[in-house]
């Protein structure tokens, strides 16, 4: 468990700010994460790679000449928002375009393909690629739903090493595409991790036994086994790894054999040995291993074995030059000076259109997240526990922290002279940005979606109790939904919020075409909400995490449904 803490809540942002400190030489404090330093020559490609803390070298550790130019640091285990993502890669931007590279997890997906759907259109080109390296996590025929795990590191400095180089960006991204293709990890977990403030670990290993197939977000894996010596130890992660090799791929092999955070170096040294030799009575040529803490997961006992098939372009890439906090080889890159740029926090919230009536609707906005941030607290310890049998069980937390930031913003911008659009966007923001997350991307995209399809004007001319007002308020939850569908990437019976969403804004719609009040058509929406997002129990997971673990998620209704449905409920009681 962590033992060296503060206010919990900001266990990651008081972490980082003393990396940063110990670094000075490397990096810079900016909003949303971490930069260069210093800088290259310009027009250089910049390398943006992110996602939750809790794992370091990853991601802030890999900032530097030779690798990345920054990196986004969202909360533990957790994605970091778009606007933070945004505000990162504007500050590296440097003429060239931004290659944006992150572990395949919902919300990192879902916030780093919005920020770069928006930086192009600001006129920045912009690629992301997730690496999808973890063989426990999907089928080689499912590869693109493979999670990044160790393996982000060979794909990151393969790409930083090709900037650095002068490559352009499509060049950067091709290269960093054949690398991720290339590279393959599987691990093993002898006990769980614990949240920062947490007494409990996320989950348990029985005395005796191991956890196969782990993830780096603090997740079980997908079977219990044994443990066994490190020489069969070695033999399970080898053979593993073998059984995927590439029929294109050549003998030689780039290795990392990585610590999750509480196994430690003698005995990687040692389970070293045995996976060298295995490796080389494979016939395989070994180039530049690397072994130690490379991605953790807080205080987790586990380790992982991860292989890139190189090819002569791939291995001038992970064998060229770097200098950062956690990985140096090499000679010097010279660097220059970087000029500062002004930060591009969080998006303000429009306030010039909003009339009266506009802004007597963010006062009541205000009312209902106060309502649903005090019943969210009473179910945040239920949301974790059910989030905890096929998750990290951090869904109630997540909740908490993303309503309460929400409600803050709300509170600001009202006190600002904001409407309903302006107040609802400024809520959005906030919850991504504090939640983090899956979850926290959805909340925080979808509700910022909602608040763009209002239109101000209408809300002033019908007023705040007509039928006009209530098809916007179906307007606007439905827009939220296609953002969730579009950017998750999930459907209807997927076991997802959307088994609860979906049916929401469907009954909402015809119970508003029917002359239903919005505040009856409401209260009936949400009722269908919960009794869908009870119906999930009965589902399998076919997206994210739980669908690993879908025997253990059987029988038990989907934890972000759920949520969903209890704040619709709850938002339903505070209009009525």
């Amino acid at each position: 468990m962590t033992r060296v803490l503060n206010d919990p809540v900001d266990f990651a942002d008081q972490a980082v700010d003393g990396l940063v400190d110990v670094y000075a030489r490397y990096l810079t404090r900016t909003y949303g994460g971490v930069i260069r330093s210093g800088s290259t020559r310009p027009g250089k490609v910049a390398v943006v790679v992110g996602g939750g803390s809790g794992h370091y070298p990853a991601f802030a550790g890999w900032v530097g000449p030779g690798l990345a130019d920054a990196a986004v640091v969202g909360n533990i285990f957790s994605s970091p928002s778009t606007q933070q993502i945004l505000s990162v890669a504007r500050a590296v931007h440097d003429g060239a375009g931004v290659l944006l590279s992150y572990g395949n997890y919902a919300g990192d997906v879902l916030n780093f393909s919005l920020a770069e759907e928006r930086l192009r259109a600001e006129g920045i080109p912009a690629v992301s690629i997730a690496v999808t390296d973890d063989v426990s996590s999907a089928s080689l025929d499912e590869r693109s739903r493979r999670r990044g795990v160790a393996g982000d590191l060979v794909v990151f400095k393969i790409a930083g090493a090709a900037a650095e180089a002068g490559l352009d960006l499509a060049e950067v991204a091709e290269l960093a595409e054949r690398a991720n293709a290339a590279t393959f990890s599987f691990g093993v977990a002898f006990a769980g991790c614990t949240l920062p403030g947490e007494r409990r670990p996320l989950f348990t290993v029985p005395a005796g036994q191991m956890g196969v197939g782990l993830g780096v977000h603090g997740e079980p894996g997908v079977a219990e086994e044994p443990v066994e010596p490190a020489a069969d130890l070695a033999a399970r992660l080898v053979d593993r790894l073998l059984a995927e090799r590439p029929a294109s791929a050549q003998n030689r092999v780039a290795v990392l054999l990585n610590g999750l955070g509480a196994t430690k170096y003698e005995e990687l040294f040692l389970l070293w040995n045995d996976v060298r030799r295995l490796l080389q009575r494979a016939g395989l040529e070994i180039v530049q291993p690397e072994v130690g803490e490379l991605i953790t997961s807080l205080d987790m006992a586990g380790v992982s074995l991860t292989l890139t098939w190189l090819d002569a372009q791939l291995e001038d890439h992970w064998t060229a030059p770097a200098d950062t906090p956690a990985l140096r080889r090499g000679g010097g890159i010279a660097t220059r000076p970087r000029t500062p740029r002004a930060e591009t926090g969080p998006e303000q919230a429009r306030r010039d259109s909003a009339g009266p009536t506009s802004r007597a609707l963010a006062g009541r906005l205000v009312g209902c997240l106060e309502s649903v941030a005090a019943r969210l607290h009473e179910s945040e310890s239920d949301l974790g526990a059910l989030d905890a049998i096929a998750g990290d069980g951090d869904h109630g937390r997540g909740m908490t922290t993303g309503c309460d930031a929400a409600l803050a913003a709300a509170r600001q911008a009202v006190e600002s002279g904001a409407g309903l659009t302006g107040a609802l966007a400024a809520a959005g923001d906030a919850w991504a940005d504090k939640a983090g997350g899956t979850s926290g991307a959805l909340w925080g995209n979808g509700l910022h979606a909602a608040a763009l399809a209002l239109d101000e004007s209408s809300l002033e001319a019908t007023g705040p109790g007509s039928v006009p007002v209530a098809r916007q308020a179906v307007a606007s939850v439905a827009a939220a939904r296609d953002l969730v569908q579009t950017f998750g990437k999930a459907q209807r019976r997927d076991k997802t919020l959307l088994d609860a969403l979906i049916p929401f804004v469907e009954e909402l719609e015809r119970r508003v075409d029917d002359g239903d009040s919005l505040a009856g058509a409401w209260s009936a929406a949400a009722a269908a909400a919960v009794e869908e997002a009870e119906a999930t129990a009965a589902l399998s997971p076919r997206i994210g995490r739980s669908r690993v673990l879908a025997e253990r998620s059987k029988g038990h209704p989907d934890p972000g449904a759920t949520s969903l449905a209890l704040v619709l409920s709850e938002a339903g009681r505070h209009l009525a």
